[in-house]
């Protein structure tokens, strides 16, 4: 990739989706957000299923702006309102410095992301800089028993808040976030009083597109790394020490999204291709694929080429074996 389209890349207007079930805190944090005093402007889209909009409850200031989604879940309307909104702010790029979306805690936040590679117009002036979601400590194993949209918010998360974490023992405390790390082992965990947390925690992250991916956990990816697995949602993830054939890999990635992309919540990772100076960065949200050159490798820098998968009826060991198939 060039000079030129990597600055373009970063000119892109950078877009938070906020998400969480029912209660757990998104409305506080989005209300932390809007009135601590770090001097930058949002635009925010939010979106309430059968309830009175939130607008009215915010405390927003003269710079922020909401928008209102008002024709039921995200899910139904993201090819609609979500556009057409986001259209529309884009037309005044320079009149804010970020967007927030959020989304209803009934809602899957795959649709929302989906947006963002499949309108041409949107991907071009934004890009989506993380997917929070906000979890409920004291709740939270109750709704991921019954509430598939809760397992499906914490799956897909770059960052997660565990909120209301002083309503809860420790040993609890300690239970609850690890369900969590077993439906999700690579977002990054916070557990949090009132959504209480510095917004350089939760915004302007890049970790959507890993460029920052050495924010997250040291063992990030590595093969050996455990963890207890939800039952249902799996994460599978592959390292190769070294470089892998662009011939084989893309095809490889290509064809496994498209025939298990239902199944893939999400996928992302870096890989390292023969004599390119930068790393080849991918993400996919199930059936949509979007990678590009971001940075380059560090002169003294190993070049491991890492990949995750988060889904259900994932087959692991295919995955690997389609993975280490690609080595160059």
């Amino acid at each position: 990739m060039s000079d030129a389209s990597l600055s373009a890349s970063s000119q892109k207007i950078p877009v938070t989706v906020l998400t969480g079930y029912l209660g757990a805190g998104k409305t506080t944090l989005l209300n932390r957000i809007l009135t601590e005093p770090h001097g930058k402007r949002y635009a925010v889209i939010v979106n309430e299923f059968g309830e009175i909009g939130i607008d009215n409850d915010l405390v927003v200031g003269a710079d922020e702006e909401v928008f209102e989604m008002n024709n039921g879940c995200v899910c139904c309307t993201v090819r609609g309102d979500l556009i057409r909104i986001m259209d529309g702010l884009v037309k005044r790029r320079g009149k804010f410095d970020a967007i927030i979306v959020e989304t209803t805690g009934l809602a899957d936040p795959a649709p929302v992301a989906q947006t963002f590679f499949v309108d041409q117009d949107v991907g071009e002036a934004a890009r989506l800089d993380a997917v929070v979601t906000v979890a409920d400590a004291k709740w939270l194993s109750d709704r991921l028993a019954d509430a598939p949209e809760a397992k499906n918010q914490i799956a897909f998360a770059d960052v997660i808040l565990l909120n209301k974490a002083d309503l809860v023992a420790k040993e609890d405390l300690d239970r609850v976030e690890g369900q969590i790390r077993g439906i999700n082992p690579y977002a990054k965990v916070h557990r949090t009083e009132r959504c209480n947390i510095a917004l350089d925690a939760v915004l302007d992250r890049k970790a959507f597109d890993l460029s920052r991916i050495l924010d997250l956990e040291p063992d990030f990816l590595e093969e050996g790394h455990h963890h207890h697995h939800d039952a249902q949602m799996q994460s599978v993830s592959a390292k190769i020490d070294g470089p892998v054939d662009p011939e084989k890999f893309m095809p490889w990635i290509s064809n496994l999204t498209t025939v298990q992309g239902p199944d893939i919540l999400r996928c992302k990772g870096i890989v390292a291709f023969p004599d390119e100076p930068n790393r080849f960065v991918f993400q996919g949200v199930h059936m949509i694929l979007d990678g590009d050159l971001q940075g380059a490798w560090g002169v003294d820098e190993t070049r491991v080429s890492r990949v995750v998968f988060i889904g259900r009826n994932l087959d692991p060991e295919a995955i690997r074996e389609g993975f280490y198939a690609c080595k160059a």
